[in-house]
């Protein structure tokens, strides 16, 4: 049993050096809504409720801090025990969003700062629809150099699981059915590889690559299904350099002890089980270019 079992990946803080500029892209072009700001900081969550970024001022962009459900009503005290116990020092915190009032924090094998709460209060449910209408923050991706070493931790404190390895320097991983919601990427420079929003459907992936493009944002890769986790996906860039990606359709386990993934017309085992997949495995399953003719690559 891990230290920790994280249910689902709740919101990640992300630093910009352009408060005001990074919050009109979330409300404009994303469609998230802005649940409370001051000069230092915006707290945004889907029209649904659920938080999904912070904002904070920042010299550069980046990955902040990173925040996990574990089960509601569990006891952060026995969490901080259980945590020193092997070895991590953890603090606790109030107030570290406006639908958390009581978590704990502590860093991650890469130093990451990790929030982890186990009580949410949803945010007022925004009726007027958004041009894009994110479900939730579906996965962040950072690249690292020692991709074991935070594995391995992410699997032994926070519960985690490996979906899938693509060789032996792109881990996926998931803490609930979707098939990641946390990606490590092997690279010397350790910094934030990309943030991605679930949406409904194909035709919202539709909806989204022409408000991107009305708002004069081009796709870097996309529209396509991937062959590892197999979603349909698009990525951008924002203002900041953020790579961004919309996904719909990601590969599901939803029966751990069974020990595959929910069968669909487009997998390549029957049953899909994690697997190491090879280097030379494309991004796009519908067959246009490789791996090393994305942008960003890998």
């Amino acid at each position: 049993m891990s230290t920790v079992e994280v249910r689902r990946l709740a919101h990640a803080t992300l630093w910009t050096p352009d408060l005001a500029r990074m919050t009109d892209y979330y409300t404009e072009v994303v469609g998230l809504q802005v649940i409370e700001q001051n000069k230092d900081r915006v707290y945004l969550a889907t029209r649904e409720g659920l938080e999904s970024i912070c904002l904070e001022n920042g010299d550069k962009p980046e990955l902040a801090r990173i925040a996990f459900q574990i089960a509601p009503g569990s006891d952060l005290g026995d969490a901080i025990k259980r945590l020193d116990k092997a070895g991590i020092k953890a603090e606790r915190r109030s107030g570290i969003s406006p639908g958390v009032r009581e978590a704990i924090v502590f860093n991650d094998a890469k130093g990451t700062p990790v929030e982890i709460f186990a009580d949410y209060e949803f945010a007022k449910r925004e009726r007027n629809p958004g041009t894009i209408q994110p479900l939730k923050l579906g996965h962040v991706a950072y690249r690292c150099n020692d991709v074991q070493k935070v594995v391995k931790f992410y699997e032994e404190h926070l519960g985690f699981r490996v979906s899938d390895w693509r060789g032996t320097s792109f881990a996926f991983m998931r803490c609930s059915v979707d098939h990641h919601t946390v990606n490590f990427v092997v690279d010397e420079e350790q910094k934030l590889h990309h943030i991605a929003f679930e949406v409904k459907d194909w035709g919202e992936i539709h909806r989204a690559a022409e408000h991107l493009a009305r708002h004069g944002i081009q796709l870097v890769w996309g529209p396509g299904r991937h062959i590892i986790g197999h979603n349909i996906a698009t990525y951008h860039r924002n203002a900041d350099q953020v790579r961004v990606e919309f996904f719909c359709e990601m590969d599901q386990m939803r029966d751990e002890t069974l020990g595959y993934f929910d069968p669909r017309p487009w997998h390549q085992d029957t049953p899909q089980r994690p697997k190491a997949w090879g280097k030379e495995t494309l991004r796009n399953y519908w067959g246009f270019g490789s791996d090393r003719s994305y942008p960003g690559y890998p």
